[in-house]
This record gives C-alpha cells, structure tokens and sequence, in this order.
C-alpha cells in the first residue's frame, strides 16, 4: 500500500511516516519505488517476542531508567508497536558486563528489539550487533536517532579501571 494511506490507517500524518522512512524507523517495510512513490509492505507475522531494552549507566540514573521505559512504551504505541516485555538494565554501555542484554540477545524468541536510542544498546558496534540479528530474521529498532551528547561521557568516567575497553586482563 502507499505510504499515505499506510499513515492514515496508523493514525498518523503522511509527513511523520515520510520522516519515519528516510530515518529509517518506519515499524513496517517499505521501498521506494523509481518513480518517488513509497509503498509499505503488508505488516508480517510477528514470530517471535518484541521487547522493549531500556538502559541507563549508574544506579544515580535509576529514576531516568523508568522515565526511559515509559518513553519507548508511549513511542511504541503511537508506532502501533506492540511490545511483548520490558527489560531494564543499569551498566555502561562500554562494556560486555551487561548480563540482561547478554541474556536478551542470545534468546531466539526475541525477534525484535527495540531501544529510545542507539547508545542503549551500545556505544560502538550497533551495526554489528543488527547484522548479526538481521542473519537470523531479527531486528533492532531504534525510536529516536539523535545521541544523548552526555551519556557517554558518564559511561566514560564510570567505568571501572579493570573494565576499561581493550583492557588485556
């Protein structure tokens, strides 16, 4: 179907999906076809779980991280998302000591993961870890685009000498 008739049915205007799909965050797939127009695909199936994956970096945050939560659950639902489970998390986003995202990426069920930002997933590497997901039919799916300009360099400072990134140990 056409991208305006898609955001009519979704309840939302035709220059919000219009963003949505040059962002890249359109919850349905889409194309452009040579002539301009752009025609989303018919929702598919969802398999597997979708869950919601809110992180904050200290425990000082712990109130931002139900803030966090709220915001994707409200993103979710204005998208027409429907999220299976919420999973929050407090750690650096430096580091591989998150044992919940750990947990979250390594379950086959999880087809979907959805984060506020990029940077709550991880700080370097987010290609990466959507590639690989993407090679086993999952996806991430990231709300908002723009970066937080101060969280990484409270993950920065936070992090513990011997778990500073490349530490040979």
């Amino acid at each position: 179907m056409k991208l305006s008739a898609w955001a009519k049915e979704q309840g939302v205007s035709y220059r919000t999906a219009l963003n949505w799909f040059h962002a890249g965050t359109l919850p349905a797939p889409a194309r452009q076809l040579p002539t301009g127009t752009i025609l989303v695909d018919p929702p598919a199936k969802t398999v597997g779980a979708v869950v919601a994956y809110c992180r904050v970096s200290s425990q000082e945050q712990e109130s931002d991280l139900e803030r966090q939560a709220g915001r994707v659950l409200t993103m979710c639902s204005q998208r027409g998302l429907r999220i299976d489970r919420t999973v929050t998390e407090i750690g650096s986003g430096l580091n591989g000591q998150r044992t919940k995202l750990r947990k979250l990426l390594g379950d086959p069920k999880v087809s979907t993961i959805v984060v506020e930002h990029r940077d709550r997933l991880a700080h370097f590497g987010v290609e990466y870890l959507e590639a690989a997901l993407a090679a086993h039919g999952r996806t991430v799916i990231v709300l908002d685009e723009t970066e937080p300009a101060d969280d990484l360099a409270r993950d920065l400072t936070e992090v513990e000498p011997d778990e500073a990134p490349g530490d040979p140990s």
